[in-house]
């Protein structure tokens, strides 16, 4: 479990540096508002992760879900973030197809770094180097 978390902090630390330079770089080649559209896009998609992760870690857990947690990140999750999604996508401000760029953004972190992991083969050195340390014990 403790794999999947730091992967998961790891996408969001990726995903907020990956924002910060669209911001920085965006904003002087191609103006303001469209890269404003994707770094919201961005900073959107990173709370749904978040808070996605969070729902998935209250409720399934070996000693049974936490109802209360479940329920509260249920009704931030589902109802105000998609709300302030349709929002940010009908207003005449963001351009819909530049947020959808930024919230896709996150997924291609996540396949990116997973796909690094597979072929740098992380997973399995780790794997090596924990069966060592406990031949040595």
């Amino acid at each position: 479990m403790k794999k999947e978390i730091d992967f998961i902090a790891r996408t969001l630390k990726t995903c907020g540096l990956l924002a910060l330079l669209v911001l920085a770089f965006g904003s002087f080649y191609f103006g303001f508002r469209p890269t404003l559209s994707v770094f919201t896009g961005i900073i959107w998609g990173m709370v749904n992760l978040y808070f996605l992760a969070l729902l998935i870690r209250t409720t399934l857990r070996p000693e049974g879900a936490d109802k209360a947690a479940a329920l509260v990140f249920l009704l931030i999750k589902f109802p105000l973030l998609y709300l302030s999604g349709y929002l940010m996508m009908v207003s005449d401000y963001f351009q819909p197809l530049l947020l959808v760029i930024g919230f896709t953004v996150s997924l291609l972190v996540i396949v990116l770094k997973a796909a690094g992991r597979a072929v740098l083969k992380l997973d399995y050195l780790e794997e090596e180097q924990s069966k060592e340390e406990l031949k040595r014990a």
